[in-house]
C-alpha cells in the first residue's frame, strides 16, 4: 500500500513538473537544458515532498523568474555583467534548487525529521533573498559598494551590496519563510504559535545570510574577467557581449557564478540545521 502511495505520488510530481517546465520554457523562463533540470528538480520535489515542498519552490521560482522579465529595459544595459542571461539554464536551475533536492531525499528517508524542512526552507529563502536582491538591487539610484571593501563599484558586479537590494533580500526571504510556516506539512509535528514565529524568523535570517555571503563569495573568489574592448569588468567567459575575448583577473577561475549561487543555497541550508541542533 505505501508502495503504491509512493509510486502514485512520483508520478504525479513528474506529471506536475513537466507540466510547469513545458510553461516556462513557453514564457522564456528556461532554457530547453534548464526545462529538463527543472523537470528532474520538480518531480523529486514534488513526488518525494508534496505539496507543501512544492508551494516554497513555486514560492521562489515563480518570485524570481517574473522579477528577471520586469524592467528589462531599464536592466539591459547591465546584462553585460553577468554571466547568463535571465533564461535559467541546467546549471543554474541546479544551483538555485539542486541543495533544496538534496535536503527533500533526505526527508523521503527520515519523513518525522523537522531538519530537512528547515534546511530547505532556508536554502530556498536564500537563493530566493540573493536573486531578488540583484534583480532589484540593480534598480537602485545609488551604486552599491564592495561588500569587503566598502569601496563604491558598478551597478551589477560581483560582491556588490546596497541598500535596496539588501531590503529586498530580506522581503524574499521572509516571504518565503511565510510560506514554510503557512504551508507547513502534514507529516511534520506542528510548532506551537510562538514557536512559528521564532522559526519564521530563523527561516528569514538564514536566506538573508546566506545571500549575503553569496556577495562576499563573488567580491573574493569568484572568477572575474575582463573585456579589453568595453573596458568593463564581467562575469561573462569566454566572450563578452561584444564578442571580445575576455581576460581573468582576479578569484579562482572555476569558482563561477552557478558555485557561488550553490554556496549561499547551502549557507541557508546548514543555518537551519544548525539551528535545530541549537534548540
Amino acid at each position: 500500500m505505501m508502495i503504491d502511495f509512493f509510486n502514485q505520488q512520483l508520478l504525479i510530481g513528474f506529471i506536475l513538473a513537466i507540466s510547469i517546465s513545458m510553461l516556462s520554457f513557453k514564457l522564456g523562463f528556461l532554457s530547453k537544458s534548464g526545462a529538463l533540470a527543472a523537470c528532474l528538480l520538480g518531480t523529486i520535489v514534488f513526488g518525494l515532498g508534496g505539496f507543501s515542498w512544492a508551494v516554497v519552490l513555486m514560492g521562489f521560482f515563480i518570485s524570481s523568474s517574473v522579477l528577471s522579465k520586469l524592467f528589462k529595459r531599464r536592466k539591459a544595459d547591465l546584462e553585460e555583467k553577468f554571466s547568463k542571461g535571465s533564461k535559467r539554464d541546467v546549471w543554474q536551475v541546479w544551483a538555485n534548487g539542486g541543495v533544496a533536492g538534496i535536503f527533500v531525499i533526505f526527508h523521503a528517508f527520515l519523513p518525522d525529521a523537522i531538519w530537512p524542512w528547515l534546511a530547505f526552507s532556508g536554502a530556498i529563502a536564500a537563493v530566493n533573498a540573493d536573486t531578488w536582491a540583484t534583480e532589484l538591487g540593480v534598480l537602485s539610484m545609488k551604486n552599491p559598494i564592495n561588500l569587503v571593501t566598502g569601496k563604491v563599484i558598478d551597478r551589477g558586479a560581483s560582491g556588490g551590496v546596497s541598500f535596496l537590494g539588501t531590503f529586498s533580500a530580506l522581503l524574499a526571504s521572509l516571504f518565503i519563510a511565510f510560506l514554510a510556516i503557512f504551508f507547513w506539512p502534514d507529516t511534520i509535528q506542528t510548532p506551537t504559535n510562538s514557536h512559528s514565529w521564532l522559526l519564521m524568523v530563523g527561516i528569514a535570517s538564514a536566506g538573508l545570510f546566506g545571500s549575503l555571503v553569496d556577495s562576499f563569495l563573488g567580491a573574493t573568489v569568484q572568477a572575474i574577467y575582463f573585456c579589453h574592448r568595453c573596458n568593463k569588468e564581467t562575469e561573462k567567459h569566454p566572450l563578452h557581449s561584444c564578442d571580445t575575448s575576455t581576460e581573468f583577473i582576479r578569484g579562482w577561475k572555476w569558482f563561477n557564478n552557478d558555485l557561488v549561487n550553490t554556496m549561499c543555497a547551502l549557507t541557508g541550508g546548514i543555518v537551519m540545521i544548525l539551528s535545530t541542533i541549537g534548540s
